[in-house]
């Protein structure tokens, strides 16, 4: 069978990541100054790029300490107004850097009185010429319309973002992703776990996606990719909001797939949800976690083998890989999902 291209893309992420952390982490102290002149972080995006605002947002109250929100680039753009964002740091996120709505909506920030970082994998974009510090990541080019390499990088961006606020983490640690990821590449595509998964959601109308803390935008990422390229129903909620009511979706038609760091607080909860979905009589599917999380469900992908706040940056790879083999046992094209362009612009 032809490789698709965005088998190859997940394939070219080790080196993308070792290239974008060796570029990005100089800029550590440009960051820290727009920090030390900031109380909390803005983050405004959409479609992937605003799941890994999602990592940033924790990565920054759970690491640095600092309070941050997700923006509504309407509030600026459709609303139009004035907003007093003393005091923020505004971090825009796209892919291309040429998204309409993300580059005003940045402008608008920096009228009300924010600071603006962009994270891009578009150099010389209009987002990136736009902000004060521009993170550009160096994803080199993404033809799959699926985002992989450029979302990982991105991630990679705001962990970097995340040492410049002041989180408490080693750095060092970093530069140990792009070997996992590239091991964790290969642990997946000789799991047995795969097909045995792949085959069980190619007989479902759907499926939901749990994780908490840092690995939810992990899990919001998953459910994405499997309705961009799968056309499933895929429901990505944090394990506390599944817990409040939706656990009554997953049942023998609608399997949960739980995502988990290998360590951390949101661990156990994790794997009580895997016990709880197989105690309901319905599948319950894993990436990561362990040792602990793969021993509750009933079949388990592996996961990365790095500390939580660092996690995420490999947590979506082996999802990356269900999903291009689903969409191709479903007879898809992961390329070219229908409806979808590269570059989306919104009113």
């Amino acid at each position: 069978m032809t490789t698709s291209r965005m088998r190859a893309e997940i394939g070219e992420q080790p080196a993308a990541l070792r290239r974008t952390i060796d570029a990005l982490l100089p800029r550590v102290p440009d960051l820290a100054a727009l920090a030390a002149e900031t109380r909390q972080v803005l983050f405004i995006a959409r479609g992937s790029s605003d799941n890994a605002a999602v990592y940033g947002r924790y990565l920054a109250e759970a690491r640095a300490g600092r309070l941050a929100t997700l923006g509504a680039p309407s509030i600026a753009t459709a609303y139009r107004r004035r907003v007093d964002l003393s005091g923020v740091l505004a971090v825009a996120i796209s892919q291309s850097g040429k998204t309409e709505e993300i580059v005003q909506t940045m402008d608008w920030a920096a009228d009300c009185g924010a600071r603006t970082v962009a994270v891009t994998n578009g150099a010389g974009s209009p987002l990136a010429e736009a902000a004060e510090v521009a993170l550009v990541t160096d994803a080199g080019d993404e033809l799959a319309v699926p985002a992989t390499k450029t979302y990982t990088t991105q991630l990679a961006a705001l962990a970097v973002l995340g040492v410049g606020l002041g989180a408490d983490v080693d750095a060092a640690e970093l530069r140990r992703v792009p070997d996992e990821v590239e091991r964790l590449i290969a642990r997946t595509e000789e799991s047995a776990a795969l097909p045995e998964i792949v085959a069980a959601l190619a007989a479902v109308p759907g499926v939901v996606v749990s994780g908490r803390g840092l690995a939810f935008g992990t899990a919001l990422e998953l459910a994405l990719k499997i309705k961009e390229a799968c056309y499933l129903h895929a429901m990505g909620l944090s394990y506390a909001d599944l817990l409040h009511g939706p656990i009554a979706v997953v049942d023998a038609e609608t399997p949960a797939l739980l995502v988990a760091a290998d360590d951390g607080p949101t661990l156990p909860g994790t794997v009580a949800l895997a016990e709880r979905v197989r105690s309901a009589g319905a599948q319950a599917f894993t990436v990561g976690g362990g040792a602990r999380l793969a021993e509750a469900g009933d079949a388990a992908l592996p996961g990365p083998a790095l500390p939580e706040w660092v996690a995420p940056l490999g947590l979506i790879v082996p999802g990356q890989i269900l999903v291009e083999n689903l969409a191709r046992r479903l007879g898809l094209d992961p390329d070219v999902p229908r409806g979808l362009n590269k570059v989306t612009q919104t009113d």
